[in-house]
This record gives structure tokens, sequence and C-alpha cells, in this order.
């Protein structure tokens, strides 16, 4: 590997995924077992998710799991990939983040998305609607503002603990998400679900014209998406069926299901319409896959050409065990050393 990629932090993002036969709460015991040893490894962060009403996923409540693993652990970094905040009051995001500061001091992050909830019901019951997205730039800056006391939409409202810490703080973005995360002057999170080249075009108008923040001083990227790494390009690529299935699913149903055991060959897509295969084949490009030395050059040519400071992984699959061994693998293909906690 690269120069570049040695220099570039990696990270994990775990979804607490379902998997069919397993009950919810062993999604959620499963992501903080994953925490541990990915901070033996020396991955830098472990951010949890949000996700409400969704049968496949069990990380409902991203503070609250954040704190679980946080306690779970002792050096890695802990935070939220992310909390949606048109779903919450920031008043109270900024609470929770204080308390988790607080208790972690030096281990904490804050990733913000804008996100809101997967159908017209869960939206109603979250209080919120598909327009509140709208105001997620005035959300982001009211809720900033608890920690550094500049805010201005309640001058009498104090956000405790927060007020006066320092919680770095990341916006999940696509294009349009890149900007304000550029005029707020916050980190950057970015997929290229829609294309590689949108996502490169958009890093750079977030780096043109990004202004320093208390948060940060200069622009910083987070690069994401999948990586599976095996002893053969096959078997990584299987690691990759069973969410490419349920996101089939997804898009002709309606329903995000739990994950199901890996099949190959025409079991793969057996029951499926035309249209739900074709899905399921989308779903199975753009992610990096492969045996350690190609999954090395894939993310070298990656990070050189994004420019990127951070790689935060975000695969699931139904077999963990598996999914273990991948970071494992791509620990050696990053280089990552363990922290000495003497130091």
């Amino acid at each position: 590997m690269n120069s570049t990629t040695r220099t570039t932090q990696f990270s994990v993002l775990d979804r607490s995924r379902t998997r069919e036969g397993h009950p919810e709460a062993a999604a959620l015991r499963d992501t903080v077992a994953l925490a541990r040893r990915v901070e033996e490894l020396g991955y830098h962060r472990f951010w949890v998710s949000e996700h409400h009403s969704v049968p496949g996923v069990a990380g409902s409540a991203p503070t609250v799991l954040a704190a679980a693993v946080a306690a779970a652990t002792s050096r890695i970094r802990v935070g939220t990939g992310g909390v949606m905040l048109p779903n919450h009051r920031p008043l109270v995001v900024a609470e929770q983040f204080g308390v988790l500061e607080s208790l972690f001091p030096g281990r904490i992050d804050m990733g913000l998305g804008r996100s809101v909830g997967f159908t017209g019901g869960i939206r109603r019951a979250l209080g919120t609607d598909k327009d509140a997205t709208e105001d997620f730039g005035a959300q982001l800056a009211e809720l900033i503002g608890y920690f550094t006391g500049e805010q201005t939409a309640h001058p009498q409202v104090h956000a405790r603990p927060a007020e006066g810490l320092r919680i770095p703080a990341f916006v999940l973005a696509t294009g349009a998400g890149a900007r304000i995360a550029a005029a707020a002057g916050l980190a950057l999170v970015i997929g290229d679900v829609r294309g590689r080249q949108r996502m490169l075009d958009a890093v750079d108008g977030y780096r043109e014209d990004f202004r320093p923040s208390p948060l940060w001083e200069r622009p910083y990227v987070v690069v994401s998406g999948t990586v599976a790494v095996a002893d053969s390009e096959a078997a990584a690529r299987r690691l990759l069926l069973p969410e490419a299935r349920s996101l089939a699913h997804s898009r002709t149903h309606g329903v995000f299901p739990p994950l199901r055991p890996a099949e190959d060959g025409p079991a793969a897509t057996a029951g499926m319409s035309d249209r739900e295969r074709g899905f399921y084949e989308d779903a199975l490009r753009g992610h990096v896959h492969g045996t350690e030395e190609q999954v090395a050059d894939a993310l070298g040519t990656l990070i050189d050409r994004s420019g990127a400071d951070e790689v935060l992984v975000t695969t699931s699959t139904y077999d963990r065990a598996a999914l273990t061994e991948s970071y494992e693998r791509l620990a050696r293909v990053a280089g990552l050393t363990v922290p000495d906690p003497r130091v």
C-alpha cells in the first residue's frame, strides 16, 4: 500500500444489522463485541447508527448504544454515524453528547445526518416530515451553539453539561450536505453511492468552501463505504451478498429485512422478480472487495483521488465471524498498530 494510505485513519461504523434466526438483542451485543475487537486491532473510531422501526436494524438509539460501546472499550473514539438531527431537538442532542463527553472525555464524536423516517408512519411517530431536512443548516447551527455558548435561537437556554465542551462534529452528507458542512466548518463524511465522480466533485467543493470553526480549523474528509477482505475475491464478494439481497428486497417490497445467510449461484436470486434482481446486481457494484492485495490497490487509488483524511468502513453481512476476519485483514492492509496504553 502506498504512503498516502498509510497516513490515513481507518474507522468502523456498525449498523447493528439483525440476522434471520437471531433475536434483535443479539445484534446490539454483536456491535459491542465488534467494537472491542476493532479497538484491539488499532482502528481509530467506532460509530453506531440511527434507524427507526426498521426490521433489519436494531440500532434505534445511537447515543445510548454509543455509551455502551464506550463503557466496553478504553481507547477507541466512539460516536454516531449518525444522529439524524431532524428527528430530535438540538438542545436534547447537545445534552446527550455533553453527558457522553463528560463520562468518556476525549473519546466522543458527534456524527450528524439529516435523514428522516423511512415511511410516512414513522415520520409521524417521530413528529417530523419530509420537509424537516430543509431546516438542517439552522438545526446544526443551533446545536453547535449550545456547545460554544453562542446559539441565538434560545439565548436564555444553556445545554448542561455540553456548554464549553469541544466535541468533534461530522456531517454525513451527499453533495448538498457537503455544502452545509463547509459553511458550518465541520468535518465531512461522504460515500460514493451516487457515483465516484460525484463524490469527488462534492469533496472538492467542500474543501473550496470550507470556513474554519471552533470545532475544525481545516477541512476534514472521511470517505465511507463497504470494504470486504478475504482470502479470495470470491469469498470477499460472498460477504456482500446478504446486504445486497436485503437492499433489493427493500427497494421492491418497502421493507428492509434481517440479513439471511449468503447463497451462491442461482440460489442467490431465486424467487426474485426481474426488477428485484436488477436492484440486487446494482447493490453489489461499487464496493471495495477482494484479497488483501486487491483491496490495498483499490483503497490506495480511492485515497489518492479523494485526498481522504480517513476511511470509514460500513460493511454488514450475516456471518459475523467472517466480518471480524475481514476487519482483521483490513487492519493488516492499512498497517494499523495498537496504541501503547502506557503512552
